[in-house]
């Protein structure tokens, strides 16, 4: 371990000792009805030499489907007493926080049985974008690595955006950096009925992979639930430059990509 990183990590634990609050656990009986709460407190000090306060509850009645939970994630300077505001702090329903190549942070947002992910720029804590399939991260260039990030947001249907409401939307891919997103594309279908189907939790699967070779494209696949044959459907997004090729992107029949913008 490097000189420089051992400071780090001593001086994350300096802070540690005066933060508040502290880890703790509490078991309950009331009514025959047996509850779990659960507070953890984390540090981290990350690349832009910000020391991460990550705390999460938890609320879990036993035998229940879902839980209530809340995960706060605050920023302080290296070396700045954690008892003066932070730079910022983002708190959302979720169940732990994480972040990736020290640019980014993801809040896991499924309480009940549906998996979902919030994720946001480590330097300002700035909402970036949703995603309803793990992230996606991948990396290019020779002299110096730059990353990227993907997700597939499928609109639920209570989203504050009326637009995604339109009975043809099926998903939203969303490609950015660490500072910004790059851009949106709106994925669609001509059937209202296949669109929902595609949309729907509980009958269709989704993933989204990069395709790992020099020239990369995103492909977002769709396979329909047992008992119902998978019919699987995929869109493949190759990459022209630093951007989605929306022009060059393949489809199956009847399904359509557009620009997007919030």
């Amino acid at each position: 371990m490097s000189a420089y990183r051992c400071a780090l990590l001593m001086t994350a634990a300096a802070c540690s000792l005066l933060a508040q609050p502290n880890s703790s656990y509490r078991y309950s009986v009331k009514d025959g009805e047996k509850t779990v709460e659960i507070t953890n407190v984390t540090y981290e000090v990350t690349n832009y030499d910000v020391v991460l306060r990550t705390t999460t509850r938890s609320k879990h009645v036993v035998g229940d489907i879902g839980m209530e939970a809340s995960t706060t994630v605050e920023a302080w300077k290296l070396g700045t007493d954690l008892k003066q505001k932070p730079l910022y702090a983002v708190t959302a329903e979720g169940t732990e926080s994480r972040t990736v190549e020290g640019e980014v942070f993801v809040i896991s947002r499924g309480l009940e049985e549906v998996e979902w992910w919030s994720v946001y720029k480590l330097s300002s804590g700035a909402h970036l974008f949703d995603t309803y399939v793990p992230l996606v991260r991948f990396s290019f260039g020779r002299e110096s690595v730059t990353n990227r990030y993907v997700g597939l947001e499928v609109p639920p249907d209570d989203t504050k955006d009326a637009r995604l409401k339109e009975p043809h939307v099926v998903a939203v891919v969303s490609y950015a950096s660490e500072a910004k997103v790059i851009r949106e594309a709106l994925i669609t279908c001509d059937d209202p009925k296949q669109a929902a189907l595609l949309r729907s939790y509980a009958d269709t699967t989704r993933t989204l992979t990069e395709s790992g070779q020099r020239s990369h494209s995103l492909r977002v696949s769709f396979s329909q639930n047992y008992p119902s044959p998978p019919a699987a459907v995929a869109v493949v997004i190759p990459l022209a430059g630093d951007d989605l090729d929306i022009a060059h992107a393949q489809l199956p029949p009847k399904m359509h990509l557009a620009a997007w913008k919030r």
